[in-house]
């Protein structure tokens, strides 16, 4: 699995950190478990390095313009 890189910034959340790399919060548990090291809390510390997941989309995006894929 490839991973990228996610430094938290102080105040962060799960929910947010799902929205901006999936556009889907169904996905925090995935990266809680995926980053046992960090909190499971409100908010995150800064600082903490998680990986995030680099997942295929299931969207069939077939027969859409380059500009809606």
């Amino acid at each position: 699995m490839i991973f990228l890189q996610h430094i938290t910034t102080d105040g962060e959340r799960w929910d947010m950190i799902s929205w901006r790399y999936y556009r889907d919060v169904a996905h925090i548990g995935m990266l809680i478990e995926q980053n046992p090291h960090a909190p499971v809390s409100d908010a995150l510390p800064s600082g903490i390095k998680l990986r995030i997941p680099v997942i295929e989309s299931s969207a069939d995006t077939e027969g859409l313009p380059p500009w809606k894929r």
